[in-house]
C-alpha cells in the first residue's frame, strides 16, 4: 500500500511532468514565423448607384442596374474588394475601390516569398478603376479570371464560380458597377513570386490537411 508521503511525491511529480509537458507545448511555434492567424468577418452592403447616373437610365436599365446590385452583393465581392474587409475594420469610403491588403496565391513553404495579388478598384474611375474598361473586359474578368489572355491575372479571384453565369447576369453585374461612384483609389501591382511584398498579405487556398498529410 503506498503510504500518505509518497503519494504526495508521486502527485508532485506527476504535476511537474504535466507543466514541463504544457510548457514544451507552449514554446511550440506557429510552422510560419512572422504570421498570425487572422478570420475576416465582414458582410458588407455594396454602394448604392450615384443618383444623377441611375436617373439617366431607362426604366429597363434601372431594373438590370438592380439586378446587378443584388449579385455583386450575394457573391461577396466588397468583402475582398474594400480596404479593411478582409482584416481590420472595411473604410466606408472606399467601398469596392479595392485592397492594399494582399491575397498570397503561392505556397509560402516553398520558394521564399510568395506571389501576392491584390483585389481591383470595381469602380468606374478611369485612371485606377474599371472606367477605361470594355464591357467584354469586364466579362472576361468576372468568367475567366483574366484580362486581355494574361493567365492569372486575377488568381485569387473566384472566377470558376461566376464563369457559368448567364450572359443577361454578367452584363447586369458590368451595368451596376458603371453606375456607382467613381473612387480614384490605387492599389499596388502583383507581387511575383520570389519577391518581397512592401505592403502586408493574407493566404488563401494554401493549406491542407486529412489522413494522407503527416506533416
Amino acid at each position: 500500500m503506498i503510504t500518505a508521503p509518497v503519494s504526495r511525491r508521486v502527485s508532485n511529480l506527476l504535476l511537474a511532468a504535466s507543466c514541463a509537458v504544457l510548457s514544451a507545448c507552449g514554446g511550440v511555434g506557429y510552422p510560419l514565423e512572422h504570421y498570425e492567424a487572422v478570420y475576416s468577418k465582414a458582410a458588407l452592403e455594396t454602394p448604392a448607384p450615384d443618383p444623377a447616373t441611375l436617373e439617366r437610365q431607362t426604366p429597363q436599365q434601372q431594373v438590370r442596374i438592380a439586378h446587378g446590385r443584388y449579385l455583386v452583393q450575394i457573391t461577396g465581392c466588397a468583402a475582398c474588394h474594400t480596404d479593411g474587409a478582409l482584416v481590420g475594420e472595411p473604410d466606408p469610403r472606399r467601398e469596392l475601390a479595392g485592397s492594399h491588403l494582399g491575397i498570397a496565391y503561392t505556397n509560402p513553404m516553398r520558394g521564399g516569398f510568395p506571389g501576392v495579388a491584390y483585389p481591383a478598384n470595381l469602380t468606374p474611375d478611369p485612371a485606377m478603376g474599371l472606367g477605361n474598361w470594355t464591357d467584354a473586359q469586364i466579362a472576361a474578368a468576372i468568367r475567366t479570371g483574366s484580362l486581355n489572355g494574361e493567365p492569372g491575372h486575377l488568381v485569387v479571384m473566384s472566377w470558376p464560380l461566376y464563369q457559368r453565369m448567364t450572359d443577361d447576369d454578367v452584363a447586369a453585374v458590368v451595368a451596376y458597377l458603371r453606375t456607382i461612384p467613381a473612387i480614384a483609389n490605387a492599389v499596388p501591382p502583383r507581387v511575383p513570386p520570389g519577391t518581397r511584398a512592401g505592403t502586408s498579405y493574407v493566404y488563401f487556398g494554401v493549406f491542407r490537411s486529412g489522413p494522407a498529410i503527416t506533416r
